[in-house]
């Protein structure tokens, strides 16, 4: 199952308002279908997800630690 935020454009804005956190994030291209789940900290490696553009849109959803974001990543893969 996707998170169940909104998606984002992937741009510098967007980066600037993702939290200094570990999370679990999406990327997603233009019509929203999800591209790739994946965790860490989010603010870095969104910004390197906009460095190489690896997609249109992004979001996000940041978690307590590094353990909730690597298990929360994987039910969301196992969903999709």
């Amino acid at each position: 199952m996707p998170l169940q935020k909104r998606w984002e454009p992937l741009e510098r804005a967007t980066v600037g308002k993702v939290p200094d956190r570990y999370g679990v994030y999406e990327l997603g291209d233009a019509d929203g279908t999800v591209l790739a789940v994946d965790h860490g900290p989010l603010r870095d490696d969104i910004k390197e997800a906009l460095a190489y553009r690896d997609a249109p849109k992004v979001r996000w959803e940041a978690c307590q630690n590094r353990e909730h974001a690597e298990r929360l990543a994987e039910e969301h893969r196992d969903r999709l």
